[in-house]
């Protein structure tokens, strides 16, 4: 049976760099994003919500429609009642029979007062309520103008770098399997602890990247020797050798030149 090749620290220290720089690229695509997902998601939420209250209030105007409809029907029923009564008072054989009919007559004209008078209710609520629609559709027209701009603009960002983003999955999982979990585990951690997200950093000038604390000669050599992983004492970040920095950079950006 083949013995298992052991990853060395070398290997481990080059494929920790690469997957940094992938990942620094991948912020970098993002940054040029910016905001714009977000912008595009509240846009739709918006869009929705406008969307919404639209068909609610299409919904009060069909109601007036129908509510208008029913006391239109009830003028129609009192009409006819009203003339039934009409042709009953010509048969009339006493007051007592005259009286009682002349009320019902009354009565259905009050039916018909009262229908009317909400009719003009109901007109007037949907001339407001049409008002209020025809302004709402304009903000949706105008907001959905907004989010086909933001939409195109994004789609554009992501045409762009569809392709790279593929490489750099590809190629960060690929990194990822030279470094045991734990290592790995710890490099997520500290790259969520710095600002810059970088967890790997080279020796600049006698000090780790971006910092302006000197790093003791010694322990330089050590970092040059590729024995073993050394964190910076004063950001908890691993340091790499800067030629060891320089040959990754160079083998990430021919990666980045096939895309």
């Amino acid at each position: 049976m083949a013995k298992k090749t052991e990853v060395t620290v070398e290997e481990k220290l080059r494929a920790l760099y690469d997957l940094q720089l992938i990942d620094s690229r991948v912020d970098e695509i993002r940054n040029i994003r910016g905001e714009l997902p977000l912008e595009v998601e509240d846009l739709e939420n918006e869009i929705a919500g406008l969307q919404k209250k639209m068909d609610d209030f299409q919904q009060e105007l069909n109601d007036f429609e129908f509510q208008t409809k029913e006391q239109k029907n009830r003028i129609e029923v009192a009409k006819e009642e009203f003339k039934k009564y009409e042709e009953n008072l010509k048969n009339v054989r006493n007051n007592r029979e005259y009286n009682s009919i002349v009320k019902e007559q009354e009565f259905q004209e009050l039916e018909i007062q009262l229908a009317e008078k909400k009719i003009k209710e109901f007109i007037t609520k949907r001339e407001l309520k049409t008002e209020t629609i025809d302004l709402l559709a304009v903000k949706l027209k105008e907001r959905n103008k907004h989010l086909d701009a933001k939409k195109s603009e994004l789609d554009e960002i992501l045409k762009e770098t569809e392709k790279e983003e593929g490489i750099l999955a590809k190629k960060s999982a690929e990194f990822e399997t030279k470094i045991e979990a734990q290592l790995f585990a710890a490099y997520k951690k500290i790259r969520g602890n710095v600002k810059n997200g970088m967890a790997i950093v080279p020796i600049e000038r006698g000090a780790s990247g971006g910092s302006y604390f000197t790093i003791p000669p010694q322990i330089q050599m050590e970092i040059a020797s590729r024995q073993k992983i050394i964190t910076d004492e004063h950001s908890g970040r691993i340091l790499v050798d800067a030629e060891l920095a320089q040959e990754e950079k160079e083998k990430i950006s021919a990666l980045f030149s096939k895309k």
